[in-house]
C-alpha cells in the first residue's frame, strides 16, 4: 500500500483532540492544511469524536436528512455543508474520526491509492477485532458485506494537500445513524463494531490500533503531539479548539 516514495522515517503526527464540536475541528484542519502547504507542520492525524452534527459534502441532497430542521434541533443535532465530497453523513459520540493532513507530493500524488489506502486502514483495523470486511466496488468506504457500511471516507485535497478523512462506528447512536439515508445510498445500512462484537468496545484500544495501521499503510513514524506542540501559525487565529484530550462514526 506504501507509495513509490515512502519511507518508514516520514514523522507523522498524531494528533487526539477528545470530544470537540464540528466548526472548531474544521478551523483547526483549515489552519494545518495552510501550515502544511507552507512547511511549517509535518503531516498529521488529527484524530476526534464530535457531537452530533450531520454533514453535507459538496454535492450533498438535503432530501437525504430524513427528519425536519426542528426535529434535529430538539435533538441537539447540527447540520454543517462542507467542502468535502461525499453524501450526507452523522457524527456523533462513540464513532472514530480521523483527518489526515498529508501532503501527497511526499507520498504519491494518486486520489485513487490515496482512498484506497485509507480503507485499507479501516479494514487492518477491524481485522485487529476480529471484524473482517470488504470493499465493494463503485462504493467507497468499507463493508460487512454488501448491505452493511461500517466505515465511512469523505476527503478533500488541495494543492495535493488532504484533508477531511474517514468516520469508523465503534458504538454510535443507532438512533442518531437513521436520521439520514447514508452518503444518499438508499437500501443500505449503517453498522458498528459494538453491535457486530455484541459488546462493549474500548474506544481507546480503537484509536490505538487505527493510528498504528495508518502509519503502517502510509509507511510513517507516528509520535503523539498535543495542541500546544503545533507551531504558533496555527495556535494562533480563530481556532476553538480547547484541549488536548483522548478522541468517533460516520453513518455514511
Amino acid at each position: 500500500m506504501r507509495g513509490p516514495d515512502s519511507d518508514i522515517s516520514k514523522p507523522l503526527n498524531i494528533l487526539d483532540v477528545g470530544l470537540e464540536p464540528y466548526d472548531s475541528v474544521l478551523d483547526l484542519q483549515h489552519q494545518l492544511v495552510r501550515a502544511r502547504r507552507d512547511g511549517l507542520v509535518e503531516d498529521t492525524l488529527i484524530l476526534v469524536e464530535h457531537p452530533p452534527v450531520i454533514t453535507l459534502g459538496r454535492r450533498g441532497d438535503e432530501n437525504n436528512i430524513l427528519v425536519s430542521s426542528q426535529y434535529l434541533s430538539d435533538l441537539g443535532v447540527e447540520v454543517r455543508r462542507v467542502e468535502r465530497g461525499g453524501d450526507v453523513t452523522y457524527h456523533g459520540p462513540g464513532q472514530l474520526v480521523g483527518y489526515p493532513i498529508l501532503d501527497l507530493r511526499q507520498h504519491r500524488q494518486d486520489v485513487g491509492w490515496y482512498m484506497h489506502s485509507l480503507e485499507e486502514v479501516l479494514v487492518r483495523t477491524l481485522s485487529d477485532f476480529g471484524i473482517p470486511t470488504k470493499r465493494l466496488p463503485g462504493n467507497i468506504g468499507v463493508w460487512l458485506d454488501k448491505h452493511r457500511k461500517i466505515a465511512a471516507l469523505g476527503v478533500r485535497i488541495e494543492d495535493w494537500i488532504t484533508y477531511h478523512g474517514f468516520a469508523l462506528n465503534v458504538a454510535p447512536d443507532p438512533a442518531h445513524c437513521k436520521l439520514v439515508v447514508p452518503c444518499g445510498l438508499v437500501g443500505k445500512e449503517v453498522t458498528s463494531m459494538a453491535a457486530v462484537l455484541g459488546s462493549v468496545v474500548s474506544m481507546a484500544k480503537v484509536r490505538e490500533r487505527a493510528s498504528g495501521n495508518f502509519a503502517t499503510v502510509f509507511g510513517m513514524k507516528m509520535r503523539k503531539i498535543a495542541l500546544a506542540d503545533l507551531p504558533p501559525v496555527v495556535n494562533r487565529g480563530e481556532r476553538t479548539v480547547a484541549s488536548a484530550q483522548p478522541d468517533g462514526t460516520s453513518c455514511s
